[in-house]
């Protein structure tokens, strides 16, 4: 498989993030229909113009309390509540940087874990905050039809008990996101019960080395010649709840 790194520049809010994907990538060789294009979260809400000013943003008691707890300013704690309050979830825990969030957005199964309820200061102008795209199955079925591509959107990610960042996929069109190993012998003949790979996770981190989460400009990762197998589900990548989750009974 090939990983193909597409530096677009700044992308901005209103700008056509398609056209600066379509224009690098046939830089980088002619495209392929069976291309997967993974394309940051945070760059599709900015040229989607998902943007917030902090400045004016009114912090209330509960984020001021939140703010003291984590370190972050009350007006970004006040956009995280509104994030949460969007994406049907709840504060779950707080640490020194972030807020620990559990989503369930419409349309997913299972709900999602992240800091901030996706929100960010980082790779975008000071004082302003970034989520993820108002609703990212409608932004990854757009850009497969524009682009002509399957599609992945994915966001930065740290793991339990692990130091540094991976990724994971939001949402996806023309890609299944898992693939059933159940059923499948391994190496010593012995029947898989429940593994699942997760697909668009693993192309997701893989694409991230690239990305990467400082100045890069490189928003869009496209693997090629990757052997999976494609399909035309578009949707987010289910979630589990959180009874079924094996780091919900760790302490």
């Amino acid at each position: 498989m090939e990983l193909i790194a597409v530096k677009t520049g700044i992308i901005k809010p209103g700008g056509n993030i398609c056209e600066a994907i379509i224009e690098r990538s046939v830089i980088r060789g002619p495209r392929s229909a069976d291309d997967i294009v993974v394309i940051s979260s945070k760059a599709i809400a900015t040229s989607e113009g998902r943007v917030t000013n902090l400045k004016k943003i009114t912090p209330s008691n509960i984020a001021k309390n939140y703010s003291e707890k984590c370190g972050r300013s009350p007006e970004f704690c006040e956009t995280v509540l509104n994030e949460i309050e969007f994406r049907n979830g709840k504060v779950v825990g707080v640490c020194p940087g972030a807020m620990f969030t559990s989503l369930k957005p419409n349309g997913m199964d299972g709900e999602i874990l992240c800091a901030n309820a996706g929100m960010d200061e980082s790779n975008i102008e000071k004082g302003y905050a970034v989520g993820w795209p108002e609703d990212p199955v409608v932004s990854a079925s757009e850009l497969r039809k524009n682009i002509k591509a399957s599609i992945i959107i994915s966001d930065s990610c740290c793991r339990p008990r692990r130091w540094g960042v991976t990724a994971f996929a939001l949402a996806v069109a023309g890609i299944d996101p898992l693939h059933d190993q159940s059923g499948k012998k391994d190496l010593f003949g012995r029947e898989l019960r429940i593994t699942k790979e997760a697909t668009a996770d693993q192309l997701a981190t893989a694409s991230n080395i690239l990305m990467g989460n400082a100045g890069q400009c490189v928003p869009v990762v496209i693997a090629r010649d990757h052997g999976i197998e494609l399909s035309d589900y578009e949707g987010w990548v289910p979630g589990i709840s959180a009874g079924e989750d094996l780091f919900s009974r760790i302490i």
